[in-house]
């Protein structure tokens, strides 16, 4: 297990694989009572699909993301939708924390080679975030510089553009198969890192390192654990 040569860069994928992403826990929080527990789970469930699905047509700022995803899913159970309530989670993002481990493993691997985020935040909130991580990054990309999500093609694109690289030339870290490493390996990234988070099926056939503890992370470039 590990990669034979030096990349350039570490690319990572930030919420969900670096910050935890307590998005369904916010929703819960701000309908609170209005969410009724027997539709609960499809609600967040169907909400998720929404967001893919918005950000796969053309670049729309991300509460307009967020608002239309719930406006959506909520239609779909029969609930009131509420703009207010897609504002107040929408502002609650940049409050979310790392999960345990992220911060250690960053810094130790920093050491060794420089780490960049790309992002699905907009750039307010991914500078926040990034923050939030007290780590050193030699970049942060976010979707509204982009003006793209992942998983379309033309964020990776803009990636190898701006840090000047090859697809060879470095190795993208995520916990999602589905907005990161099945667009990374039609773009020809080998080196990847499936974080297993648990929220998304392990997709083996892409070609990925997975892990479950992010303190493996540094051990793949060659590093000792601490």
């Amino acid at each position: 297990m590990g990669f034979d040569v030096k990349p350039k860069f570490v690319t990572f994928d930030m919420n969900g694989t670096l910050i935890k992403f307590s998005i369904n826990d916010t929703m819960r929080e701000v309908l609170g009572e209005r969410l009724p527990a027997e539709v609960a789970d499809e609600y967040l469930r169907i909400c998720k699909a929404y967001r893919i699905d918005e950000c796969t047509g053309a670049y729309q700022p991300f509460h307009q993301v967020v608002a239309r995803s719930m406006e959506r899913a909520s239609r779909s159970v029969g609930l009131e939708y509420r703009e207010d309530e897609s504002r107040e989670v929408y502002e609650r993002i940049p409050t979310w924390g790392p999960y345990p481990g992220v911060t250690e493993a960053l810094n130790r691997l920093a050491e060794a080679v420089p780490l960049v985020i790309i992002t699905n935040s907009d750039t307010a909130h991914a500078v926040r975030l990034a923050e939030n991580l007290k780590a050193p990054f030699a970049d942060v990309i976010s979707a509204e510089e982009m003006g793209v999500y992942k998983p379309r093609l033309r964020a990776f694109e803009y990636m190898f553009d701006k840090l000047g690289v090859t697809p060879d030339e470095l190795v993208h870290v995520s916990a999602s198969p589905m907005y990161d490493h099945r667009s990374a390996a039609i773009m020809g990234i080998k080196n990847k890192v499936y974080v297993d988070r648990g929220f998304e099926h392990d997709e083996h056939w892409l070609g990925y390192e997975r892990i479950t503890d992010i303190a493996d992370l540094p051990v793949l470039f060659g590093l000792p654990r601490p």
